[in-house]
């Protein structure tokens, strides 16, 4: 599949804003089962300065300066990106296996287990996570045998809603009140995992959708998604699963960033010089297009 993505962000401010220095993770890069084809980031009011790096974990980002005082930034992301993932493991190890070898590698590159095994700054191992996790893995099961029911309990005893937490919510409140958004629902599954020794990771992105049969796709109306990936071992890797939907990771996934957690790869961050308050509006198109010569363009 080949995706035009559009990301748009704006925020609106109640008093001027002096200057404004932001990090911006929004540019996609190539990795397995991806292929970036072109990316360009349009920022309103204009950069004094903009500096691009890479992280650890090989997510592309930038350091964005505005001197210019404002009431309005807009940050807007386009990108054309391949996807192609290959099929899933139809057998793993088993997970005390996988556990084992997570404790043993001795490579500490940005993909090696070693980095996703403990808690981090957004993912605390709370206990009663982690015992429900545990559930999920009685001796001898294969991991992703485990991690699939995992991630089915996760979407049958969780309701998805966006009015019950806020980016800020700590795990373990998202645990208890048992609703949340695709951010918690990843969180917990993570926990859960790393609590019981087996490497996981956040993946962010975004998540084609389909309207209902007869109805037009709004403009804006897709959004930004938040998935898992587990450590299957040296042989098979990293697999994607996505508890907010109950499916194995696939074509219809888009990777924006992979880290330890949500304030790894946060979109945009950072500090402004201002008196107010701020509000927050962001849009997102996954439009399928036919080939790669088609011009990067939307409406």
């Amino acid at each position: 599949m080949i995706y035009d993505i559009r990301h748009v962000t704006t925020y609106s401010y109640e008093t001027p804003v002096a200057f404004s220095l932001c990090a911006l993770r929004l540019r996609p890069t190539s990795r397995a089962g991806q292929r970036v084809i072109d990316v360009k980031i349009d920022i309103d009011p204009p950069a004094a300065k903009r500096i691009q790096r890479e992280c650890f974990f090989g997510n592309s980002f930038e350091i964005v300066r505005i001197e210019a005082e404002h009431r309005e930034l807009s940050v807007t992301a386009r990108a054309r990106i391949a996807v192609s993932r290959p099929v899933a493991p139809a057998t793993t190890p088993s997970w005390e296996e996988v556990r084992q070898l997570a404790f043993s590698v001795e490579d500490l590159g940005p993909q090696s287990p070693a980095h996703f095994i403990y808690a981090s700054r957004a993912i605390t191992l709370d206990e009663p996570v982690v015992a429900y996790a545990r559930e999920s893995f009685p001796p001898g099961r294969e991991i992703l045998d485990g991690a699939v029911n995992l991630m089915e309990r996760i979407w049958d005893d969780f309701d998805y809603d966006p009015k019950a937490t806020l980016v800020s919510t700590p795990l373990g409140e998202a645990f208890e009140k048992k609703r949340g958004v695709c951010q918690d629902f990843a969180h917990i599954m993570i926990a859960g995992l790393r609590g019981i020794g087996l490497p996981a990771r956040y993946v962010s992105g975004y998540l084609r959708t389909v309207p209902p049969a007869g109805q037009e796709r709004l403009e804006g109306a897709d959004a930004t998604h938040a998935w898992v990936a587990v450590w299957c071992g040296p042989f098979d890797g990293w697999v994607g699963l996505d508890p907010t939907n109950k499916i194995l990771v696939g074509d219809d996934h888009i990777i924006l960033a992979e880290g330890r957690d949500y304030s790894d790869i946060s979109p945009i961050d950072g500090v402004i010089l201002s008196s107010g308050g701020q509000d927050v509006d962001v849009g997102v198109d996954v439009i399928p297009v036919a080939s790669e010569s088609v011009p990067l363009t939307f409406g």
